[in-house]
């Protein structure tokens, strides 16, 4: 850092009646005197808190002697706000009050203010046992952080006033602020031609500072009061000292300007903050934090925990590797209209969830969006039409937070902001923008958002490593985690720090709901250790705001990348993805499954959900973001996949057997056909509706860009329309397909083959049917004014031979029509209107059911046809 030259202005200045006299100084002006606000904890804050600053060598000194400039503040601090009477401006100004004791007795007082354009410092010592022919002086200099040159100290003498007072003032541009003003007295004595200096009574030197004040611990992050000054506050428990590294070009590696913090003034309990009057001259900023031990890397510039907006920066290499990556950016959050925004809420049983990664989702080309929308949440918000054909009412989004974009979203470096990636440009504040641009219209289509969030581990490098790393990170106190970068959820910062971010992401961004990854990590002590009532999950379920949220536990782990089966408390307001639904329909589907698996999650999972919660919090998928996709689920199945459950119908990758490709049609229907009517919240993976491949490959990274082009193949139409009829069966038949509730015993029949009880002990029955009763009308008029909703009757055959299916007798008036047979050809595979199936005997409708194949029926009226439009 350069050396600092100020524009100084030194003159006399007369403080007999304290901070009074200061109205001698500003023409034209009057003043009053206010006591501070904080006067009641100023014991513990300021009347024996120590004003410690860096190192600033004295060439009138020694060479060993150090101006560590600290000093014990021996009385209250008051603030004065001194008022202009200019009918121009209408400003206030504060004046800070420092009162030292000194070595040898006697007091200096220094007054800090600003005045105009110019911050003014006013010292004032009294008491002192001077005899008349004496002199004081006053030996001062400048200095910002121990990273300054150490410059040449000033000589400046006072001016003796009335009852033994001795003052003068030094003025800096406010440009040139922040600053600490250091400085010693010395004495001159005619009697015996003698020099001494004079410190504090600690004998350091003097110190204040200058352009900024303590300011105050909370919020943490930056925030900005109504005069123009920032507040900076940072937790950081076992940091010694802390830098605060302003920027004014983001091109540039080093900062314009650092700023040791005070530990005795800048610090409440393990919070570091200041608050400075002059930071709109820079634009970013981030920290470098020194301490004991590995974790503190005192060259590194950190990121802010809780920065609202995050700008890239350019990296520095160094032996430990990437030393800059992010800058939190000195600018409030962009205003933004969220007039007319009304949140769907919609109840969760009546939730269908599509899942997507924003960036993939519309960059292919084939979007035909331009190149600045393509890949972004302007591109999210132009395929809306896309997801209301689908009857999606909910998406749900890979992390979008900021992440290492090297390792994928499921490692962030920060929780408060959105990736930079995802906006227009790349750019921080259009990013924040565009993203409630695309919840704000996504709403006003009837669509929920929610995000996927991992707070479990954060990226290697670039996240929060370094500022404390014992507080957030479980480090080596847990072998079996392996990674350094978990972090200690429950412990009480990171609690913290986690609830004001979900919270952030509700208020600023209105997001409707969070599916938590890595979801049984949450449930760890501060050894590692499970909790029966971890702390974390507990507020989250009760907070006011967020239990009014949808909160989805996901138990999928992105380090080893699997899913965890346990135990998770719930307190009736946690959901979860099931990962048992989708392993046992992939096992029912290709033949090793047992029926009595398929028929509990069918129903709901009770086995899991039926502890106080109920159907609508089971998350149901059969293909996710991770694993095989749904085209590969049953294209492949080589060894190395065995744990996917995956059948490759009859031979191993692409093929042109007509035989083989008729039957991974089928699949494909029966897995989505399965999803939908069972009862659960049903998600679709992004692709999985125009059969985006990965070529058999189940790591994240070998999911390709979701290619449009594919929706106009005749696979993709079909599909299309079968999901599209699917959602729509589902919202008309709620009364049976989309309960919060379980289903009664009353509402339920199960049937085996040819009409006979199911065969649930017999591992090689491959057979299930189920009839669902509606509810009857509970009167006649009722029945007249609206569409009587008839039974429901529901077989699944995952055999190699046909079956013969009876149906059991439809209500009175009633017949059975077919809504869906997947072995059918396209397109009468599935039918709005349905169609009859006639009786082949009095009161007898037998059904055949080819090999691999799902058949719905439904009964109606015999003399009212359903005329529904997809």
């Amino acid at each position: 850092m350069g050396t600092f030259s100020p524009s100084l202005a030194i003159g006399p200045g007369c403080l007999n009646c304290g901070a009074a006299e200061l109205s001698k100084l500003m023409a034209g002006t009057h003043h009053r005197t206010v006591q501070s606000i904080d006067r009641i904890d100023v014991g513990t804050r300021w009347l024996f808190g120590e004003i410690a600053h860096n190192v600033m060598k004295s060439p009138y000194q020694s060479r060993d002697l150090k101006t560590f400039a600290a000093s014990r503040v021996s009385v209250d601090q008051t603030e004065h706000l001194f008022t202009s009477t200019s009918l121009v401006e209408d400003e206030v100004r504060k004046l800070t009050t420092y009162l030292f004791r000194t070595e040898v007795g006697g007091e200096v007082k220094v007054l800090v203010g600003k005045i105009s354009v110019k911050h003014v410092v006013n010292i004032e010592v009294s008491s002192l046992q001077l005899s008349r022919n004496d002199s004081l002086v006053l030996s001062w200099g400048i200095h910002r952080s121990d990273q300054d040159p150490k410059t040449k100290m000033v000589e400046t003498p006072f001016i003796p006033r009335s009852f033994g007072r001795l003052a003068l003032e030094v003025e800096f541009e406010a440009k040139e602020a922040p600053l600490y003003f250091s400085f010693l007295l010395k004495h001159s004595s005619d009697a015996d031609s003698s020099i001494s200096e004079i410190r504090s009574h600690r004998k350091t030197h003097f110190c204040v500072p200058v352009g900024f004040n303590p300011g105050c611990p909370a919020p943490l992050g930056v925030s900005f009061s109504s005069d123009g000054s920032m507040n900076f506050a940072i937790f950081s428990r076992n940091a010694k000292s802390l830098v605060l590294c302003l920027y004014d070009d983001t091109t540039l590696e080093k900062p314009a300007l650092e700023l040791d913090l005070d530990p005795y003034v800048n610090r409440s309990g393990d919070v570091w903050h200041a608050s400075i009057d002059g930071a709109w001259n820079f634009v970013s900023y981030g920290y470098r934090c020194k301490g004991d031990g590995k974790g503190f890397q005192a060259e590194r510039v950190l990121l802010d925990p809780y920065a609202k907006i995050v700008g890239s920066s350019i990296p520095s290499q160094h032996e430990s590797g990437l030393l800059l990556k992010y800058l939190g950016r000195l600018c409030k959050e962009p205003a933004f209209d969220w007039g007319g925004d009304v949140r769907p809420n919609l109840p969760m049983e009546r939730l269908v969830v599509y899942q997507l990664n924003v960036m993939r989702f519309t960059e292919h080309k084939s979007s035909n969006l331009p190149a600045d929308v393509a890949g972004t949440f302007l591109g999210v918000t132009d395929k809306v039409q896309h997801l209301k054909d689908l009857g999606m009412n909910a998406i749900l989004l890979e992390p979008i937070f900021t992440f290492d974009e090297q390792k994928g979203p499921y490692f962030p470096c920060h929780f408060f902001s959105p990736t930079n990636l995802y906006g227009p440009s790349n750019g921080s504040v259009s990013a924040i923008n565009s993203m409630k641009e695309m919840v704000k219209k996504l709403h006003a289509n009837g669509i929920e958002v929610f995000l996927e969030v991992v707070f479990t581990a954060t990226a290697e490098g670039g996240a929060l490593q370094g500022i404390d790393d014992a507080s957030y990170y479980y480090g080596n106190k847990m072998k079996e985690l392996g990674a350094k970068n978990a972090m200690n959820c429950n412990y009480f910062i990171v609690q913290q720090m986690i609830l004001d971010s979900l919270r952030h992401w509700v208020t600023e961004f209105h997001i409707d709901g969070f599916c938590f990854i890595n979801a049984s990590f949450l449930l760890r002590g501060f050894h590692g250790e499970y909790l029966s009532r971890p702390p974390l999950v507990e507020a989250i379920a009760f907070d006011p705001l967020l239990s009014k949220t949808k909160i989805i536990a996901d138990c999928w782990d992105p380090h080893e990348m699997v899913s965890k089966e346990i135990h998770f408390p719930h307190w009736k307001k946690w959901a979860e993805m099931n990962t048992k639904f989708c392993a046992d329909v992939r096992n029912f589907l290709r033949g090793e499954g047992a029926i009595s698996d398929l028929a509990t999650r069918l129903c709901g999972s009770g086995d899991i959900f039926s502890d106080g919660r109920g159907p609508a919090f089971s998350f149901n998928f059969i293909a996710k973001n991770f694993g095989l996709t749904l085209v590969d689920l049953v294209s492949f199945s080589m060894t190395e996949l065995a744990s996917e459950l995956s059948w490759n119908c009859g031979e191993e990758g692409p093929t042109t057997k007509p035989a083989v490709l008729e039957r991974r049609l089928k699949q494909i229907r029966n897995f989505l056909f399965i999803l939908f009517v069972s009862l659960g919240v049903p998600i679709l993976n992004m692709g999985d509706e125009c059969g985006q491949s990965s070529g058999g490959s189940p790591s994240y990274g070998s999911r390709k860009l979701f290619d449009w082009n594919a929706l106009t193949t005749g696979f993709g139409i079909q599909i299309l329309q079968f999901i599209s009829f699917l959602s729509l069966i589902r919202s008309r038949r709620s009364d049976l397909l989309q309960k919060r509730n379980f289903l009664k015993e009353e509402n339920i029949v199960w049937h085996g083959r040819n009409g006979s009880p199911p065969g649930w002990e017999n591992p090689s029955c491959k057979f299930l049917a189920m009839t669902l009763k509606a509810d009857k009308p509970e009167s006649e008029s009722s029945s007249e004014d609206s569409e009587v909703m008839g039974d429901l009757f529901i077989a699944f055959n995952a055999a190699k031979h046909s079956e013969s299916v009876i149906l059991p007798l439809p209500p009175e008036g009633m017949a059975w029509h077919r809504l869906v047979d997947t072995s059918l050809p396209f397109p009468g595979f599935f039918s709005v209107n349905g169609t009859p199936v006639p009786e082949q005997m009095v009161g007898l409708v037998t059904y055949e059911m080819k090999s691999h194949s799902c058949s719905l029926f439904e009964a109606r009226l015999q003399r009212t046809p359903l005329s529904i439009e997809l």
